[in-house]
This record gives structure tokens, sequence and C-alpha cells, in this order.
């Protein structure tokens, strides 16, 4: 799972503050076991807030063309490589041991 955006986390933050209060204020409750059940509620509610405020563009076109992948069977997505970027090969440098000896940190 992709880490949370500052948008997501903070309209799950204010989504939990806000609702706290006014399930607090409404249910008028005073014990204990009504706190925490209007706190898990305000938690719950928070995290659904903060999972479905929409993706920024790239990263929704990210998320369309891995599906799109999957959907082909390509070999990429069957290597479980989905929505990950693609690594070059590494190239032969021609020369690179005659160059060995010309580094500045070595005498």
């Amino acid at each position: 799972m992709p880490r949370p955006t500052a948008a997501q986390l903070a309209y799950g933050s204010a989504t939990v503050v806000c609702s706290t209060l006014a399930m607090l204020l409404l249910s008028g409750t005073s014990t204990g076991v009504g706190v925490a059940v209007i706190g898990i509620a305000a938690l719950a509610l928070g995290l659904l807030v903060a999972l479905t405020v929409p993706l920024p563009r790239r990263a929704r076109a990210a998320r369309a063309a891995s599906a799109r992948r999957a959907a082909e069977g390509s070999p990429a997505s069957a290597a479980g490589t989905a929505g990950q970027p693609r690594v070059p090969a590494a190239r032969s440098h021609a020369g690179a041991e005659s160059r060995f000896g010309q580094h500045s940190l070595r005498r």
C-alpha cells in the first residue's frame, strides 16, 4: 500500500476530531464504554475518509496502467512487478578497469 499523502492525512485527522466531537455532543454519553465506542467509530470513519480521498493524477494514471497490464497478462504483472518502475539493465563500460586508478581519492 502506498504511503498516504498530506491531503489524506489532513482529511482523515479532521474527520476523526470533528466526528468525535459531534457524536459526543449529540449522544450525551458520560460512560467510559460509550466514549470508547464513539472513539472507535470516529477512527473508523477517519480511516474511511482518508482512503477515499481522490488520488493525484499521476498515481491514478499509474494505477490504471498497472491494471491494464494485469488484465492483458503481461510478463511484468505475472512476475509480481506491476506498478513498479522498470529498471534498465546494467551497461558494460568499456575501459572501466583502465579508469580505476584515476579516482581522486586513490594514490
